[in-house]
């Protein structure tokens, strides 16, 4: 089950290091010798958080949510402020237990389910103790 350490608060007025931006989008196949070049600085901040008072990154232990593309070590931008929806992956607590997931609200209840097929989905029992604590909006993946 992907649990979740290491939780980092963005502190409001911290700002990430600006970096070099291309001015189009490099292509995966053969490399064109006239797209070497940069084209100014970015924050990161202001393309990958939408509310620094409520973001927090944390860094994912455990490959349940391998096929959502989310692997063992990366870091997942997490919005606490956003409402959770079908289909969100979410940060959940369930009976004290932190997880990673995607949340499912079907007919017969809530489901937190896995995207790994070694991992059954969890559904929730009514009298369980479930708080969804963020809304998975970015994945830092190592390459």
């Amino acid at each position: 089950m992907g649990v979740i350490i290491d939780p980092r608060v963005i502190e409001a007025g911290l700002s990430l290091r600006l970096v070099l931006v291309s001015p189009v989008a490099v292509p995966a196949g053969f490399p064109s010798p006239a797209q070497d070049y940069f084209d100014g600085r970015i924050d990161l901040n202001e393309h990958l958080i939408k509310d620094i008072t409520s973001t927090y990154i944390v860094r994912v232990s455990g490959d349940s949510m391998e096929q959502a593309g989310i692997s063992d070590g990366d870091e997942l931008i997490v919005n606490r402020a956003l409402e959770p929806r079908d289909g969100s992956v979410v940060v959940a607590v369930l009976d004290g237990e932190l997880t990673i997931k995607r949340l499912k609200i079907t007919a017969a209840g809530v489901v937190l389910q896995a995207a790994n097929p070694l991992y059954p989905d969890i559904m929730v029992p009514a009298l369980a103790d479930l708080t969804i604590w963020g809304v998975a909006t970015r994945c830092l993946h190592h390459v």
